[in-house]
């Protein structure tokens, strides 16, 4: 009996096999959340320049109904530029600095909520929207309708 289990202590056969069994899938494990954290990044960065563009159109415009407009469109240009997927999207936008009268300080706020696509990347736990809000000055001495 001792023979038996000191040959059989002696005997790697099969241990690579073991171990490429074990290790393949903590290999794709480790590369899927790579990729996950990579489009995470990408999407966060993506949704701030977004909001970013939306509240500088935004500023831009003489009304609150041309902000509107102008933002959503600079959203959707945005966000198609940087080649982001997001299964839905949506801009809140702050106006109320136009009701402010000429000569004070005032600004435009665009929040902009992406629902990542995830498509591909099914991992439990994955944070499924990215929210992203910035503001851009009105000119102070410019008039507002």
């Amino acid at each position: 009996m001792r023979r038996w289990a000191k040959q059989l202590r002696a005997d790697e056969r099969g241990n690579a096999t073991i171990e490429l069994v074990v290790g393949i899938p903590v290999f794709f494990l480790f590369v899927l959340l790579a990729v996950a954290g990579a489009r995470l990044a990408m999407t966060h960065q993506a949704t701030q320049a977004a909001a970013a563009d939306a509240a500088r159109s935004a500023s831009i415009a003489r009304s609150p109904a041309e902000a509107r407009s102008a933002a959503q469109s600079a959203l959707s240009s945005s966000l198609n530029n940087a080649s982001v997927r997001c299964s839905r999207s949506s801009l809140s936008l702050d106006t109320s600095g136009f009701s402010r009268p000429v000569g004070t300080a005032a600004s435009v706020t665009a929040q902009v909520t992406c629902t990542i696509d995830w498509r591909g990347i099914e991992l439990p736990g994955l944070p499924r929207t990215v929210v992203a809000s910035m503001s851009s000055p009105l000119d102070t001495y410019r008039a507002r309708r």
